[in-house]
């Protein structure tokens, strides 16, 4: 019990408080949780990073160049196989195809209540509802038929409708079932533009939401969606805001936070590779979504992300832009510990993982059996004796020379 961590274990002796278990259940499911820790961790210092990346590299190049997909029995095109993947990985703000499952709450699970909120959820623009447009070049203005039957169905009116057109510089009128738009300038040129501007105004709904499909999985209604707005979505009664997620993992961060838009990209990646029939244990994935997300933010797996904000000069270099990496590092003065595996192997030294990063010491083979000579201790050397410094010899005496006698002259 003391070797698995103290998460598994709290949650463990919750486990058999609340079922009360016996000591021989516990004692196996013990043995069963022992074993599953074992085969889920690693040796030291492996190389955990280079397996992941082979792990999820050489699948991906297996994947097939489809761009869409028809999700389940949802009948909406979403993007999959390797654009998909590169969309999660290269961390694109915004992915080609956006979905949303919205999940119902218990309350709402009746048909009529799951349509409702899927004709609110849909976005309605002004084109939906007009049938043809005439543009009047003597008046200046533009006619616009409106679809009553349409109307009626979405509960609006023609006032309703010119109320939500909101046009700069224009005004806008109702005559019966047509709606009139004229610009307060006379301005011929842009009357074409004001057409365009007309049609894509929204009226009701969601602002992206564009498709609406309503289905039945595992006993409760689903709204699957072609766009996506979660904050809007949240708002809706009837919505399980719990259960509720898109695709778009920058806007899970805006509205969830970054543990759910780590979520959203293992999820995502899992969900791509296996509908292509890749299995790839989700550990690797895991290990990605973490690197992309550590910092609070999702960063993408390239020359402006992960790869491109390394510590080491050479990894940095190794990988793109090399000149630009070097030159910096040259102009800043930095300096490569040398710690990690690829500049090691630039270098062409021993890299610092699995053997490599422990010192072996043994027995030479050739010199087992054999008496192995004791070295005698060496003796310390005696300290040297010091000489007494000498006394300063005393001055000789020295006697007055005799005064020579001067010689007699002959």
């Amino acid at each position: 019990m003391n070797t698995l961590p103290l998460k598994v274990r709290k949650e463990l002796d919750d486990y058999f408080t609340q079922h009360r278990a016996s000591e021989e259940k516990k004692k196996e499911i013990l043995d069963i949780v022992k074993t599953l820790y074992a085969k889920s961790s690693y040796d030291p210092e492996e190389p955990v990073g280079v397996v992941a990346a082979q792990s999820l590299s050489e699948p991906a190049t297996q994947m097939t160049m489809r761009t869409y997909h028809f999700a389940g029995t949802a009948g909406i095109q979403v993007t999959l196989g390797l654009p998909r993947m590169l969309e999660i990985f290269d961390a694109r703000r915004e992915p080609r195809t956006p979905t949303m499952s919205v999940y119902m709450e218990k309350d709402h699970q009746s048909i009529e209540s799951v349509r409702k909120i899927a004709s609110s959820v849909r976005e309605v623009k002004a084109k939906d509802v007009i049938i043809s447009t005439t543009t009047d070049l003597t008046e200046v203005q533009i006619r616009c038929k409106l679809d009553m039957k349409k109307l009626a169905g979405l509960d609006m009116d023609p006032q309703k409708v010119s109320k939500c057109i909101r046009l700069r510089n224009t005004e806008t009128l109702v005559e019966g079932d047509y709606l009139i738009v004229r610009p307060k300038k006379v301005d011929l040129k842009n009357l074409h533009k004001l057409k365009y501007s007309l049609l894509e105004s929204h009226i009701k709904g969601i602002r992206g939401i564009s498709q609406v499909v309503v289905t039945k999985e595992g006993g409760e209604w689903i709204i699957t969606t072609l766009g996506s707005n979660l904050k809007k979505v949240y708002e809706i009664e009837g919505v399980d805001y719990t259960r509720t997620v898109g695709n778009n993992m920058f806007e899970v961060l805006d509205v969830l936070g970054v543990e759910a838009a780590r979520n959203v990209i293992i999820k995502q990646a899992k969900y791509t590779m296996e509908e292509q029939g890749l299995g790839v244990d989700v550990r690797y994935i895991m290990l990605l979504a973490d690197l992309m997300t550590v910092r609070g933010n999702i960063r993408a797996i390239g020359r402006y992300g992960i790869s491109g904000q390394k510590a080491s000069v050479l990894v940095r270099a190794s990988f793109e832009e090399t000149k630009k990496h070097l030159t910096n590092a040259a102009i800043r003065g930095e300096k490569d510990d040398m710690k990690g595996t690829i500049e090691n192997i630039m270098m062409n030294q021993v890299a610092p993982i699995g053997t490599g990063a422990f010192t072996l010491i043994g027995r030479i083979p050739g010199l087992a059996g054999k008496r192995e000579k004791k070295e005698k201790p060496r003796r310390a050397a005696k300290p040297k004796k010091t000489k007494k410094p000498k006394k300063p010899a005393k001055p000789k005496k020295t006697k007055p020379k005799k005064a020579k006698k001067p010689r007699k002259k002959k």
